[in-house]
């Protein structure tokens, strides 16, 4: 069968580079394949050459059966269309483009089972690595079905990595959830907040649990609680985040003096909700959220919120899992860094 490119010309193979430098197809191959043995340097500036001239280019899948793996990495993300994740992937993007790799992304929704139906596509693509980036469930039993899947990813020569909970006994990124959304809440509890309202996001995420509990943690530092009726869970969206909105407004008065959302895109839903009912922002109800996206660039007034370095993030993760090997599954904690903004101005002392 004849390697035709579409011009009709036949496409160079790795027997004409070898032929054109002068060196062995063994040769030839360990330096176009980047492999293991070295190769001299004169050998390798003329096989370089060769490949040049001829415009040789390497055949990936053929490559991937032969050593095992392809230059791939498998990406999970879970909401493409949240800047969180999509600033993590520019830092994934960053460091995989500086080594020749090719990012294969996906967007699997708020659930382990698509994550591991992923991993298994990885698997049987001979992916290099893969990288979770998301929160985990409360369910046990489907965090097991994918950490038993990433297991048997990794038996077979790949790297896994995540951002998120340290759950699935591979290489992570943590970034320090609760004890960000604590600090918030004490620095806004300073600013003379009392009355407050959390917009918690899905009750089954674990990200949003720690972000709610580390918030209230962060309140009762100064003895102020939560009522029940103002903690409402929602879709960690703009719409989720609109609606949730939309309960506490209808709980009726008194309504609170701040609200924080678990994330910065429920609270840019939350913003539009207030606007629409008229009320202000902050001279009303002042707001917060969590991860500092740069689409608050754009919104006013500028959000109170937990900053993040997401595209380090996504470096991060990726060093990782490109980098060299450990015997125990690393994890890199992430601190927050509170970030006061006009939306939350300190809360003038009540009329007598």
């Amino acid at each position: 069968m004849t390697d035709a490119r579409p011009d009709g010309q036949r496409r160079a193979t790795l027997q004409d580079v070898a032929d054109r430098a002068g060196v062995s197809l063994t040769t030839a191959s360990r330096v176009v394949n980047d492999g293991s043995r070295r190769v001299g340097s004169n050998l390798v500036s003329r096989v370089h050459q060769a490949v040049a001239e001829l415009g040789y280019t390497a055949n990936l899948q053929a490559r991937a059966v032969a050593t095992g793996q392809s230059t791939m990495i498998g990406v999970a993300l879970r909401d493409i269309s949240d800047p969180y994740f999509s600033e993590i992937a520019a830092g994934l993007i960053q460091v995989a483009d500086a080594r020749g790799l090719l990012l294969c992304l996906t967007s699997t929704a708020a659930h382990e089972a698509a994550e591991r139906e992923y991993v298994a596509l990885m698997r049987a693509q001979r992916a290099r690595a893969v990288v979770l980036v998301g929160s985990r469930s409360d369910s046990i039993d489907a965090r097991d079905a994918l950490r038993a899947e990433l297991a048997a990813f990794t038996s077979t020569g790949g790297r896994a990595a995540t951002v998120g909970q340290d759950l699935l006994g591979v290489d992570t990124v943590r970034p320090e959830n609760r004890g960000g959304a604590d600090a918030l809440a004490r620095a806004l509890a300073a600013l003379g907040h009392r009355q407050f309202a959390v917009l918690a996001g899905p009750r089954s995420l674990l990200t949003a649990q720690d972000r709610a509990a580390g918030f209230q943690d962060g309140l009762r530092a100064w003895s102020v609680a939560v009522a029940p009726v103002r903690v409402v869970h929602g879709e960690l969206s703009r719409d989720g985040g609109y609606a949730a909105m939309s309960e506490i407004l209808a709980a009726g008065p008194p309504l609170p003096d701040c609200v924080f959302a678990v994330s910065d895109i429920m609270a840019v839903g939350a913003l539009a909700r207030l606007r629409a009912a008229g009320i202000d922002v902050p001279g009303d109800i002042a707001l917060a959220g969590f991860d500092d996206i740069p689409t608050l660039r754009d919104v006013y007034p500028p959000l109170t919120t937990v900053r993040l370095p997401l595209k380090q993030l996504g470096e991060t993760v990726a060093r990782l899992v490109l980098g060299d090997d450990a015997p125990q599954p690393r994890v890199v904690p992430v601190h927050g860094e509170v970030v006061l903004r006009d939306s939350t101005r300190p809360r003038p002392p009540a009329r007598r």
